[in-house]
């Protein structure tokens, strides 16, 4: 498998659970500043000029969910989804809040232009972005987080995607001091060794 990842971004969670699954892979860099993820090359393997992609026997896959339950899916011994369905639907629930409203607030600050084309509205999203993400953060903290993991003892896919929106926060303006249950939740993660191979690997 091969990752096209850039660093601190959202595709890092994937290369945390190839980690946790234990499968080979090959990590891809993509360089941000230089807009490498909008250029030709790249555009044939993710028309979206994004990241997360990966590269498996199958094709190309994109979007960080589907390639978590993939990864999930190709190592079932790893335990990345729980075996009752009411847990794995509640894991589901954080990762697709992340993706359809924390990760949205977060891109808000650096990425305007997808919603607005003026550049005074740009700002006002970038100078709303604290409130938002401090929202986030309240509601993770209410209903996201049911111990130190997402579904409480056991890590899953959910833990890999919230632990790198998380690593955002201080970046976004949030009081991090103020959740004592997100600090303890990232100290967990970072405890891990596939969070330890992911940051030695400079991906974070």
């Amino acid at each position: 498998m091969q990752l096209y990842y850039a660093p601190n971004t959202i595709s890092v969670a994937v290369a945390i659970a190839l980690e946790e699954a234990g499968l080979e892979y090959e990590a891809i860099r993509l360089d941000f500043a230089e807009g490498e993820q909008t250029k030709p090359a790249y555009r044939q393997i993710n028309p979206k000029g994004r990241v997360p992609a990966l590269v498996v026997d199958g094709g190309i896959l994109t979007e960080t969910g589907a390639l978590l339950d993939y990864i999930a899916a190709k190592a079932p011994g790893a335990g990345l989804v729980p075996d009752d369905p009411v847990m794995a639907a509640r894991m589901r629930e954080v990762m697709y809040y992340l993706a359809s409203t924390m990760h949205v607030n977060h891109a808000h600050k650096m990425r305007g232009h997808r919603w607005a084309n003026k550049k005074p509205s740009w700002k006002d999203m970038t100078d709303k972005v604290p409130q938002t993400m401090t929202a986030s953060c309240e509601y993770i903290v209410a209903n996201g987080l049911r111990g130190p993991f997402v579904l409480g003892e056991a890590f899953s896919l959910a833990d890999a995607y919230l632990y790198v929106v998380c690593s955002w926060l201080e970046g976004d303006g949030v009081d991090v001091s103020a959740f004592a249950k997100i600090l303890t939740f990232r100290a967990a993660m970072e405890a891990r060794p596939s969070v330890q191979a992911v940051r030695a690997a400079g991906m974070l």
